[in-house]
């Protein structure tokens, strides 16, 4: 029998916690502007995993290009360091629901997509 595909949900993290998010993992580098840790709920924050604060400010600068940022960040995923974190999550994403936070507004456009494909596929 064929392995179901992991259940990887992304959300704002500004966003009322769900009883159906299951682990909650902020990837964004920074914390949330304006949200207390207290009222995030947040289980993990495996900062490997987010892009490179360097990656992060050429994609919201003027030469930034979304295939291209795909390329690059697939490539920082692919470091140790985030390797063993994304390793981690695919394990937990075998038997639990796993939620992708981001304060970013366009998370179809951003590192959020990248990774849940990272993980699901």
């Amino acid at each position: 029998m064929p392995a179901s595909t992991p259940d990887v949900r992304v959300r704002r993290v500004y966003d009322a916690p769900s009883p159906d998010d299951g682990i909650r993992v902020l990837v964004d580098r920074l914390w949330p502007r304006g949200l207390a840790k207290a009222d995030a709920h947040i289980d993990e924050w495996p900062k490997a995993l987010t892009p490179s604060t360097e990656l992060r400010r050429w994609y919201h600068g003027p030469d930034g290009d979304y295939d291209e940022f795909r390329r690059r960040y697939e490539a920082e995923l692919a470091a140790p360091g985030a390797a063993t974190s994304l390793a981690r999550l695919r394990t937990l994403a075998e038997t639990r629901t796993i939620t992708l936070l981001t304060a970013t507004k366009h998370p179809e456009t951003s590192h959020t997509t990248v990774l849940k494909e990272e993980l699901t596929g």
